[in-house]
């Protein structure tokens, strides 16, 4: 089969296309014929060894797929690696059926961006009605989902952050109520302003740095941030948990990986409700290109220097 191989870390230019021999399943595994690979920035992280899943080498990147089993099932999958490639092994506890009504661009978009968002704001920040939402990186993967789901949610005001004109317009197209430049000077004041004046409740936070470091101290009282990457690779300056108090705001984390040790399928369920919002008009991933296996090295460089939105996708067929 044809796949990308990594037998060095780095950057872009470590994805090479190679042919190897098609993986073989074991107890509990499926082979997948992989229609289309998501393709997301935890990749880049996955590429340089700097993810918090420390990978080994060689190794066929990429952690989700859909396709069709040996059965006819057409399933979109969670694999750890190996999707960069014309056919991956899927666990069968991570394989999910996907409706007739859904797009192999919507079924990606929502196993992890969509899972992620629906995770982030009812479990991680457990968004009220009439509550603010600061979405920031709001034209990415995650960020374009949240946005709607805020609002389907009852949020009182989404307000986005993005770096360019075109992706904070795409914001407000989804829904925010205003989007704000991130690069601004004071973001803190930047944010509170956008909220007409008052401190927000909700921050959904992937950039790190000063980004986070601002956004958390424009919480209000029993504000919450959610932090779930650090696109910049800056770290924000440690929290005080003194601070924390004197503020009552909370800093949560989170990793998809952790779902599944919550009790129950929350996956399935959360699936289930991104599936029927989205087959019902009610929520849409935003496609944001499509790569070929040749392609891989400039899908990578286009999601490292932010020139991506959306759910990007690779082709293994090309």
């Amino acid at each position: 089969m044809r796949a990308i191989q990594i037998t060095e870390f780095g950057g872009p230019e470590v994805l090479t296309p190679v042919e190897l021999p098609d993986p073989v399943p074991g107890d509990g595994q499926t082979l997948i014929e992989v229609d289309r690979a998501g393709i997301n920035y935890a990749d880049t992280h996955q590429a340089e060894n700097s993810y918090l899943a420390k990978q080994t080498l060689p190794l066929v990147p990429g952690g989700e797929a859909v396709g069709r089993t040996p059965d006819g099932r057409r399933v979109v999958a969670l694999l750890g690696n190996g999707g960069y490639a014309e056919k991956a092994v899927a666990t069968t506890a991570t394989m999910w059926d996907v409706p007739d009504a859904i797009d192999d661009v919507t079924a990606l978009g929502m196993v992890v961006q969509g899972v992620s968002a629906w995770l982030l704001l009812r479990r991680s920040t457990h968004l009220e009605p009439g509550e603010s939402v600061v979405v920031h990186a709001a034209a990415g993967g995650v960020g374009t989902l949240a946005v709607q789901l805020a609002k389907a949610w009852g949020a009182g005001r989404v307000i986005a952050t993005a770096s360019s004109a075109e992706k904070r317009a795409l914001a407000l197209d989804l829904g925010a109520d205003i989007a704000v430049d991130p690069a601004e000077p004071d973001l803190k004041a930047a944010l509170i302003e956008a909220n007409h004046g008052r401190r927000v409740d909700v921050v959904l936070e992937m950039t790190g740095g000063r980004v986070t470091d601002e956004s958390l101290t424009a919480l209000a009282p029993f504000g919450r941030l959610a932090f779930y990457g650090m696109a910049s690779r800056e770290l924000p300056k440690p929290v005080q948990p003194a601070n924390l108090m004197s503020h009552s705001t909370t800093v949560a984390g989170m990793w998809l990986a952790h779902v599944f040790q919550l009790p129950g399928d929350v996956m399935g369920t959360a699936l289930d409700e991104l599936f029927g919002l989205a087959a019902g008009g009610g929520l849409k991933v935003v496609a944001g290109g499509e790569y070929g296996l040749s392609e891989v090295r400039r899908a990578h460089e286009d999601l490292r220097s932010r020139r991506t939105t959306g759910k990007l996708v690779l082709d293994p067929s090309r």
